[in-house]
Order: structure tokens, then sequence, then C-alpha cells
């Protein structure tokens, strides 16, 4: 089983040399995030907006990365995840190397959940959080990671976003942090910093 997908371009570049992966929040689906596409002005970059594996049960249309209530699905989506951006590669011609991995609420827990697992060129939370990791071992060859989160907000506390700071530093990776004054949403000066961290990472 493979996750379906939003692809976005630059019109006028018809040769992408990354990808930009971009992983949606609880309830939302692959179309909340693909608006941003046009926002970013990441030209050399093409966009993909996969939808979750699972269906919310309140939302209609809406889709979940596993069940914040009960916890299930975690493992399973985990599992698909990794195996959709492994493939990527192969359906690109693009290396993982070359891939920026975000995400917003959920989906930025999952973008660091399966990005440290992989050689991805830089990981993205904005307003998630920290799944607990399996290995604490502090480990240098870590992707940079950009941590974005509201001060005000009151779905994802903000203790959550210090939290992954901190135990993600500890872990030996390269982490820019950044609060702003706001809930849980993206803002314009979120895509400001976000543009800036991806354009930093294809000069290194």
């Amino acid at each position: 089983m493979t996750l379906s997908a939003i692809i976005c371009s630059d019109p006028a570049n018809a040769t992408p040399t990354s990808l930009f992966v971009a992983l949606h929040g609880w309830g939302a689906n692959a179309e909340d995030l693909a608006t941003l596409t046009p926002l970013l002005n990441l030209p050399r970059y093409q966009f993909w907006f996969p939808d979750a594996p699972f269906p919310h049960p309140q939302v209609p249309g809406g889709r979940m990365w596993y069940d914040l209530d009960k916890g299930e699905g975690l493992d399973d989506s985990r599992q698909q995840l990794h195996h959709w951006l492994a493939s990527l590669p192969e359906q690109t011609g693009i290396p993982l190397q070359q891939v920026i991995l975000a995400g917003f609420s959920q989906g930025g827990a999952m973008a660091l959940d399966v990005g440290l697992q992989l050689p991805v060129a830089g990981l993205i939370s904005l307003s998630g959080y920290l799944h607990p990791l399996a290995d604490a071992t502090p480990n240098p060859a870590l992707p940079p990671i950009l941590i974005i989160h509201g001060r005000q907000d009151p779905v994802v506390p903000l203790q959550a976003a210090q939290i992954a700071r901190e135990t993600l530093t500890q872990a030996g990776a390269k982490v820019q942090y950044q609060e702003f004054d706001m809930g849980h949403e993206i803002r314009p000066e979120v895509l400001t910093t976000v543009q800036t961290f991806v354009e930093s990472l294809g000069k290194n």
C-alpha cells in the first residue's frame, strides 16, 4: 500500500533538482498545505504533499496519521511513510539527500519520527511535537532541523516544541528553533523562515 500525493512544480522549472515533502496535520489532507507552494518561492524544488493513510473519524475528507486518542495506527503509518519516502528517488530521479521533509502539527511529529531514520537534507516541524526517540545515542549524522512554534498555540503546547529542541540537540542534531506570537497556524513570517532555512541547506 502506498500513499497518494499532490505534486506541484514551478512551471518555469522543467527539471527540479530537489524535493520538498510536506505532511499535513490531524484532520486535514494533502490539499491543506499544497496551497503554500507558490508562497515559499523555492523554484528548484518540486513539492509533494501526501495524504495520511487513515480517514479521520469526525472530519469529512480529513485524514490522520494515527488516532490521537487511542494511539492506534502509528506503527503502520510510520512504515508506510518510510517506504513511500524511500521510493521517491526511483520515482523522481532525485536522491533522498536532496529531499526536505516538513510537517505541520501531527505531520510535524511524523516528519521528525521518520525523517530521523533517512538521509534527507533537512527536517522541518511546524507547530509539531516529538515522539519518544527509540535511540537517544548522540548521532552527528542527523539532518539539520528547523522547529517553529507559536507561543499562543492552544493545540500543541509550546513546551512540546521546547522539549523537541532539547531532545534532538542532545541526540546530536543541529536544531534551528524559532517561536512566533501566534497560535496553531502558519503565518507569512513562518514561510519566510522556512524559505531561508531551505536555501541555507543548499549552500552547505
